[in-house]
């Protein structure tokens, strides 16, 4: 099963790929997509949507899931946040994909064992978990941590 995790962003917006087989996960890729801050939020979603639609079609996931929306301090850029995320959704979707929602702190103790882990033990735990991978930047390893959430929750299911 091949799944992908998103990290939304109107800035940067970070994508994971992983693949379970069995217990066994292993890495297939990860990256980060980011928009023409000059341009208007409109054009801005419709790159976010054509560039995350474009990975979907490249690797064919079984899977998706997507980090929660926390709130900021400044209402408007949760606003933005929401209107990434929301696009990060729908391209999931219309791929015909079950889409999955995990809150930040799910994920932190999903990888790290504890809710308020920081991005370097995130980080740190993806190289064990994914032995050689190389991450993209930030976003894409928390987008890995996404991926990784999901594909732990679906064996638990079973």
């Amino acid at each position: 099963m091949i799944i992908i995790g998103l990290d939304p962003g109107l800035t940067c917006t970070g994508w994971g790929v992983v693949a379970k087989s069995g217990s066994r996960l292993s890495h297939v890729a990860n990256g980060q997509i980011r928009t023409d801050a000059k341009a208007c939020m409109a054009e801005r979603l419709v790159e976010l949507d054509a560039a995350l639609t474009d990975v979907i079609l490249h690797h064919r996931p079984d899977a998706g899931a997507v980090e929660e929306v926390f709130v900021n301090v400044n209402p408007q850029s949760t606003l933005k946040l929401g209107q990434a995320r929301g696009v990060a959704m729908l391209s999931i979707a219309r791929a015909g994909l079950p889409v999955a929602e995990y809150p930040t702190k799910v994920v932190k103790k999903a990888l790290v064992g504890t809710g308020g882990a920081d991005k370097k033990q995130i980080q740190a735990m993806l190289k064990v978990l994914l032995p050689g991978v190389k991450l993209a930047g930030e976003d894409a390893s928390d987008a890995l941590a996404v991926a990784i959430t999901h594909a732990n929750m679906l064996g638990s299911h079973r």
